[in-house]
C-alpha cells in the first residue's frame, strides 16, 4: 500500500529496521539537542504529516530500548493518526525516570504501525449471551 507523506525535516523517511518489524521507526524533527526532565512530557515534532486510506489508521508506539533503559515512553500509547489527520505528527513523550534524558535531533523516539480498522454500527440489546468468562473483569483469568 502507497501513503502519501511530507517530509519536512532533514532526517530520513520514517522506516522498518528488520524484515519483520512491524513498526516503522520515527524521528525526532529537533535542530539542536533538548532535555526531557523526570517526570516531565512533551510533545516532539517530526516534520512529518501523511494521509492514510479511508479505513486505516496509523498508531504510534514506544520503542521498547527507550522504554526499558532509560524510562522514556509515549504518553497516550498508542496514540491514533487518524485517516483524516493531516497534520504534522508530533509524539508526546514522557520521562517516567529519576534521571533526565537527552533527545538528539533524527533520534529515533516512537514507532509507528498502521492498521486497518472496521468501524461499527450499535446495536442496542437489553441481555448478551454467555461466555465463560461473563462479566469476569480485571484478573478474572488468573494470575499468570
Amino acid at each position: 500500500m502507497k501513503v502519501k507523506i511530507i517530509n519536512e525535516s532533514p532526517f530520513e523517511l520514517p522506516s522498518y529496521a528488520t524484515e519483520g518489524s512491524a513498526g516503522m521507526d520515527i524521528r525526532a524533527n529537533l535542530e539542536e539537542p533538548m532535555v526531557l526532565k523526570p517526570l516531565e512530557r512533551i510533545a516532539i515534532p517530526t516534520g512529518l504529516s501523511l494521509k492514510l486510506p479511508d479505513g486505516y489508521e496509523a498508531q504510534i508506539r514506544p520503542r521498547s530500548g527507550l522504554a526499558l533503559k532509560y524510562g522514556i515512553t509515549v504518553l497516550n500509547a498508542p496514540g491514533t493518526i487518524d485517516s483524516d489527520y493531516t497534520g504534522e505528527i508530533r509524539i508526546l513523550l514522557v520521562n517516567y525516570s529519576t534521571e533526565a534524558f537527552k533527545i538528539h535531533p533524527g533520534e529515533r523516539i516512537a514507532q509507528m504501525v498502521v492498521s486497518k480498522y472496521e468501524k461499527v454500527s450499535w446495536e442496542v440489546a437489553q441481555d448478551l449471551a454467555e461466555t465463560e468468562r461473563g462479566a469476569g473483569g480485571f484478573g478474572s483469568t488468573g494470575t499468570a
